[in-house]
């Protein structure tokens, strides 16, 4: 393959957000360096159409149906490595660049083969002096994740303990170590969970606050509807998967806070959701703490659910 980044887009119903991301990449990246994938998750308004015909030199995948971030962007990594690409770049739909992000993000990758991955600094695209997503962390006393949106003081990277799904490259070389993003997760914290396996392949997750994107945020989770612009299975996902992740990678020694700080969280969401009449919020975060605690090792972590196929 004579490029060696391939930057896989997953569109859900999305094209014109799409196709601005597409022309501010084509605008400011060099475009020797990578091809363009879209993928699409079985969109219902004609969102590959339209890009084909805006895009004809692009390559697309036909996912048929709604595969979810996950799985979505597995059949786009999937191509990567099977057509010879070193580096996959998972990005958003709902993102922009002014600089060439790619060229950076490679570059960095190049010169330090200890780093599986490397995200930029991710700003708010309505303020783009405010940061959306910095150093991931997680405390592990409280079994929670978190971003930080502090304005880097420094160009220089920083290791952290995992990088964002809106924007990351990958070294396909240590995806094939770790497997894909886990397809059982579906939507939320697949990233953090692929972020871990990759640590524990023994390669470093890296920070570049140098290089910077602009996200939107969100735009396929927001649906209006009588109980506000948030999809209410977002917060089955999010419970549920928050849940998988501590089952998995929490410290044993603190367990016992974890399940109390995390308890209560959930049980105060559920009260106001309860009060405030958000009949089907509450409904899905029930579900999504049943499936959280109950659901079997064996299904959440089948190796199936991260192969190369």
């Amino acid at each position: 393959m004579s490029k060696p980044v391939a930057l896989i887009l997953l569109n859900w119903n999305t094209p014109v957000h799409t196709a601005n991301c597409i022309l501010s990449l084509q605008q400011y990246c060099d475009e020797q360096l990578f091809d363009i994938l879209i993928a699409d998750n079985g969109s219902t308004d004609n969102s590959l159409a339209l890009l084909k015909a805006q895009f004809p030199n692009l390559v697309y995948i036909d996912n048929k149906e709604n595969l979810g971030f996950a799985e979505g962007n597995n059949r786009g990594l999937v191509y990567s490595i099977n057509n010879g690409y070193t580096y996959s770049l998972v990005m958003n739909t709902d993102t922009l660049v002014d600089e060439d992000m790619v060229t950076c993000l490679k570059t960095h990758l190049d010169n330090y083969l200890q780093a599986a991955a490397v995200q930029p600094a991710i700003y708010w695209m309505h303020d783009r002096t405010k940061i959306w997503n910095g150093e991931g962390s997680f405390n592990a006393f409280l079994g929670t994740t978190k971003s930080s949106t502090k304005i880097p003081d420094t160009n220089t990277y920083k290791t952290v303990e995992w990088v964002t799904g809106c924007c990351m490259m990958i070294r396909n070389s240590a995806l094939i170590m770790s497997g894909l993003f886990n397809k059982q997760f579906f939507l939320y914290y697949e990233d953090v969970e692929l972020s871990y396996r990759l640590r524990d392949c023994g390669y470093e997750l890296h920070y570049l606050p140098s290089c910077k994107m602009y996200h939107e945020a969100g735009v396929s989770a927001k649906v209006e509807k009588k109980e506000g612009f948030l999809s209410p299975v977002i917060h089955y996902y999010i419970s549920r998967n928050h849940i998988w992740f501590l089952r998995r990678y929490a410290l044993p020694a603190y367990y016992p806070v974890n399940l109390i700080y995390n308890g209560f969280y959930y049980l105060a969401l559920l009260a106001y959701f309860i009060l405030r009449g958000r009949k089907e919020k509450a409904s899905y975060l029930i579900k999504g703490l049943k499936e959280g605690i109950f659901a079997s090792n064996n299904l959440i972590w089948s190796p199936n659910n991260i192969s190369i196929r």
